[in-house]
């Protein structure tokens, strides 16, 4: 019963992704982090980035609290602590973390105020920098917003706080360090949604040939797909996809932790934009410039049942089991599905992968920060966490109960291999803390976008991501 139940609010956790729209900071990626998720805009298109999904709640909407109690076995008799959201209304969890932190700390109640999903991070800095502001608590969308937030002296350091709750930041996979800013904390991550390797197990069966591992080479990972990849015209199969984010081909190259976007020199891109370009000419995958033309989502292309495997981020897995259950992807084409962790390069720990975070920060003007921080404490914690997969997400805190929830999910495939693939050993985000992160993220699109379009060669557009982020250095 607790499966489908679960279930259910998967289906739910998908249809909020579908009408919300995920911040980030790396190339505009649709879902990706934060509460959004299909055709968004981006720490997800994560941040996230610009905006193709539906309509989101109207901006400034707020929600009336609920009378605190006026008695607390916490000690915080009558405080109300107020948090800024985005989409209230088409993201599940936002409530379910507001109740149960409310049931288990009596007197305090949680007043939540909606400002919209599309223009969240000028709203919410235009709130802060105002003297009007009242906020105790604030969700943190993206890495250009942080950065925004915290330029702006408007997020509390929680450096103290950290140490005297005894928090252990390993939990949470070395994320802290890079979004650590001159050393110090000012949030603390309780969503993540991170890459792994969604595959078609009938595709590999009709080839008879095994399926990926969660130990994978990217040397076996392109002796795979080319192993099941048909190019016979009518019936071709594709042994791999790359949805047309940069992030689905630079950042495989961030996977050793020595690099990351904030580089400036982008040497490193080089052989996997080269992977790809070949398995375009092999047609081992789809061409980007189609893909671009087209307006190809990449939902469409592994739900269509002609591609073996694709690199996508995990909050795919709601809209798979989503749209098998409902009947809206042809489960005789997709519904044999399964996931691994993704490819490494030689020497690499299996298990490191990319993936973007949302946050929780306390807000300097906060006459209440001690409650502001155990809330936020509390749901990046492990009971937080525990409400997070309970509502279809991942959480920034990965343990085995929360393994054994998501796993054990209706819909969620059954072999060994999909569950194991969810453990993390090394989470690379996407877009490590930086002030001009967004500033980057534009110049690493823009030739990303020149080099799969085959504008300029991979030398010449890594030679200009270079030369432009340079420029911005040097200011």
């Amino acid at each position: 019963m607790k499966r489908k139940v679960l279930s259910v609010l998967l289906a739910a956790a998908m249809a909020a992704s579908l009408l919300t729209g995920c911040g980030g900071g790396n190339n505009k990626q649709e879902e990706s982090n934060a509460p959004a998720a299909e055709d968004a805009n981006a720490q997800a298109d994560a941040d996230g980035a610009e905006n193709e999904a539906e309509p989101a709640a109207e901006d400034g909407a707020g929600d009336e609290a609920e009378p605190a109690p006026e008695e607390s076995e916490g000690g915080q008799e009558g405080t109300t602590l107020k948090w800024a959201i985005w989409d209230k209304d088409a993201t599940p969890y936002w409530e379910a973390l507001k109740s149960a932190y409310e049931e288990a700390n009596p007197g305090v109640a949680i007043e939540m105020t909606d400002l919209g999903s599309t223009d969240y991070d000028t709203v919410l800095a235009t709130e802060l920098s105002g003297s009007g502001s009242d906020f105790d608590i604030v969700s943190i969308k993206d890495m250009p917003g942080y950065a925004t937030l915290v330029s702006k002296n408007t997020l509390e350091p929680l450096d103290s706080y950290i140490e005297n709750a005894g928090i252990d930041l390993s939990q949470y996979g070395g994320v802290d360090k890079q979004i650590s800013v001159d050393g110090s904390l000012y949030e603390l991550p309780f969503r993540n949604d991170f890459w792994v390797i969604f595959y078609n197990k009938d595709v590999f069966d009709a080839k008879n040939v095994e399926y990926p591992t969660n130990d994978m080479t990217f040397e076996q990972y392109k002796e795979l797909a080319k192993k099941v990849t048909d190019d016979t015209f009518g019936s071709q199969v594709y042994g791999a996809h790359y949805h047309t984010w940069r992030s689905a081909v630079q950042l495989f190259g961030v996977l050793d932790g020595q690099h990351s976007i904030l580089d400036g020199n982008y040497d490193f891109f080089k052989p996997y934009y080269e992977m790809v370009l070949e398995q375009e000419d092999a047609q081992v995958c789809r061409n980007y410039a189609d893909l671009s033309a087209e307006g190809l989502h990449y939902s469409a292309a592994f739900s269509g049942g002609d591609v073996a495997m694709m690199n996508m981020g995990s909050w795919f897995i709601a809209t798979l089991i989503s749209s098998l259950e409902s009947g809206e992807y042809d489960s005789s084409l997709c519904g044999n599905w399964g996931i691994v962790k993704y490819p490494h390069a030689e020497g690499v720990e299996a298990g490191s992968t990319l993936g973007t975070i949302t946050g929780l920060a306390v807000t300097s003007v906060s006459e209440q920060k001690d409650a502001a921080f155990d809330f936020v404490n509390w749901v990046s914690g492990a009971e937080g966490a525990k409400v997070m997969a309970e509502t279809g997400n991942f959480p920034a805190l990965m343990n085995s109960e929360i393994t054994d929830l998501i796993s054990g999910m209706e819909g969620f495939p059954s072999d060994p291999e999909s569950k194991e693939a969810l453990n993390v050993s090394n989470l690379y985000l996407e877009a490590p803390y930086a002030e001009n992160v967004s500033q980057i993220n534009d110049i690493l699109d823009t030739y990303h976008t020149s080099i799969m379009n085959r504008e300029m060669s991979v030398d010449e557009g890594i030679a200009a991501m270079n030369e432009e982020v340079g420029k911005i250095a040097a200011e």
